[in-house]
């Protein structure tokens, strides 16, 4: 006789630990189960979560309390209908097409190299704190316009906006500190908001001030909060999935040769990352009414936690899901950022991630000129670091033995892949 696993406490220090195990387990025995811990319902199999992102049931509605205090205002997640068309085409061109190519790219190449330069010469570095963490919040900070004598400000913020993002226990000083952080940054946006709309120059601060649809355009605490969403949304994947590329990579050497020789790999190490990975492991939403799930009915008005982690490693969906392989036949690199990707690290349907692109880009940049930069890399401690986080998930530390290629490499490879 089979013994039925009791149910994982997310909240546990031994599910931070390893995730994954308590992921099989809801799974195979709890597809549908409401925890008691952060009073939410927990979905877990790919099938259900690919549902709760794309069928217009399951609503945005649970941001209005989840992301709103901390951004300072409504978002594109928790819009819906026309006025989330408007918003996302206001400012969706900036992270897609000519305007990415032509005018962030080069942004995205350069605090690439200024970072790698840092420790070019270096016989060991951690990749975390060096580079992964700092990078996508000093580009989004040059993309904006803004003083990059500010790059470490907001580097602060970011931390406290995501905290506050993450703190499934609710505790009251991370809360705290999250609301302080969103009254900072607005009363640091809205001068310079102010100066941009009078004399608009060729930032994206600018282009969020004057950027016109259908006679909408977006007001002051509109721009401050898409600012606060775009430092925790673009930050947090970026940062999170860089390391953790390098962390898988350099796991499986196989694979790491096989990327360093043949850069086209990049974007397919990148999705599969994503999926064996996720930096987010769960993004919530709330059903308009009751809906039918694998095991059960969920009720209307009720908070639904998909589990990201789960859903891409479920064994109805991929084969091997246990085993990170660039060459996975599953995962088609090619449409793996756009709402037909083939997981569910940046959802889908009309909420898929707006800055997607983006992070493609920067993480595409970034791992070429760190290949580029470091012929040989290996752990410094011989073993992976081990990863940590809940709502978010990565390794805080990544400290590798580095071999450097003997010179700075002025963008050589940036535009690979």
């Amino acid at each position: 006789m089979t013994t039925i696993p009791q149910p994982p406490d997310i909240l546990s220090p031994e599910f931070e630990a390893d995730p994954y195990s308590a992921y099989r387990v809801l799974r195979e025995h709890y597809p549908l189960f409401h925890d008691p811990g952060t009073g939410s319902y927990l979905i877990s199999r790919y099938e259900d979560v690919q549902r709760a992102f794309r069928e217009p049931v399951f609503t945005s509605d649970n941001y209005e309390w989840q992301m709103e205090p901390v951004h300072g205002g409504r978002t594109l997640p928790q819009m819906s209908g026309r006025e989330h068309a408007v918003r996302r085409a206001l400012v969706a061109p900036a992270f897609r097409g000519r305007e990415l190519r032509e005018k962030f790219l080069p942004v995205i190449e350069r605090n690439a190299r200024e970072l790698i330069d840092g420790f070019r010469e270096a016989d060991e570095a951690d990749l975390v704190s060096r580079f992964a963490t700092r990078f996508p919040i000093n580009v989004i900070v040059d993309m904006l316009g803004l003083d990059r004598a500010d790059h470490d400000r907001f580097h602060t913020w970011y931390g406290a906006v995501v905290a506050f993002l993450a703190n499934l226990a609710q505790d009251p000083a991370v809360t705290a500190t999250g609301l302080r952080t969103s009254e900072e940054l607005a009363a640091y946006l809205l001068p310079l908001i102010q100066e941009r709309r009078a004399a608009p120059g060729d930032d994206l601060l600018s282009t969020l001030c004057t950027a016109e649809i259908d006679g909408t355009r977006m007001n002051d605490q509109d721009i401050t909060a898409f600012v606060s969403l775009l430092l925790a949304a673009g930050g947090e994947t970026t940062d999170k999935a860089i390391a953790g590329i390098f962390r898988n990579l350099l796991a499986h050497p196989d694979q790491l040769a096989a990327v360093r020789a043949d850069r086209s790999l990049v974007p397919a190490a990148f999705a599969e990352s994503l999926r064996y990975s996720p930096p987010v492991q769960m993004i919530m939403r709330q059903p308009a009414e009751d809906v039918a799930l694998s095991g059960g009915t969920v009720p209307a008005g009720s908070t639904v936690t998909c589990l990201i982690g789960a859903a891409n490693r479920d064994e109805r969906r991929y084969a091997h899901p246990e085993t990170f392989d660039v060459f996975r036949t599953e995962i088609a690199a090619a449409s793996a950022f756009s709402a037909a990707a083939d997981h569910v690290a940046f959802g889908l349907g009309r909420h898929f991630c707006v800055g997607a692109l983006l992070a493609k880009a920067e993480v595409e940049v970034g791992v070429n000129q760190l290949l580029d930069a470091f012929p040989a890399m290996a752990f410094a401690d011989g073993a992976a670091p081990a990863e940590a986080g809940v709502f978010t998930r990565g390794p805080g530390r990544l400290s590798v033995r580095l071999t450097p290629s003997g010179g700075r490499e002025d963008g050589q490879g940036a535009g690979r892949g």
